[in-house]
């Protein structure tokens, strides 16, 4: 079985890896997440998939793998959908 990942610069790292994942396969659902202001919604069960395989992946003993998680999909799912029009921007 593979080390679980301590480090939590590799652990980010990880995180923006799997999110990046679910934005890239899921655009269209990024899209109508965003523009309607529903994002967590429509894409509940990719990220939760998303954070239960970084789970597997990363020890239970780091204490910000949760935040690291969230922190991933607010830089790379949230961030780079600015372009798009939105009443919440």
């Amino acid at each position: 079985m593979a080390r679980l990942v301590d480090n939590p610069d590799l652990a980010f790292r990880l995180a923006r890896a799997i999110v990046s994942d679910i934005a890239l396969y899921n655009q269209e659902k990024v899209k109508e997440g965003i523009k309607n202001d529903n994002i967590f919604e429509i894409l509940t069960e990719e990220l939760k998939e998303g954070r239960d395989h970084f789970h597997s992946r990363v020890s239970p003993e780091l204490e910000s793998r949760d935040h690291l998680f969230d922190r991933a999909i607010v830089d790379v799912m949230i961030k780079q959908a600015g372009k798009i029009e939105s009443s919440i921007w």
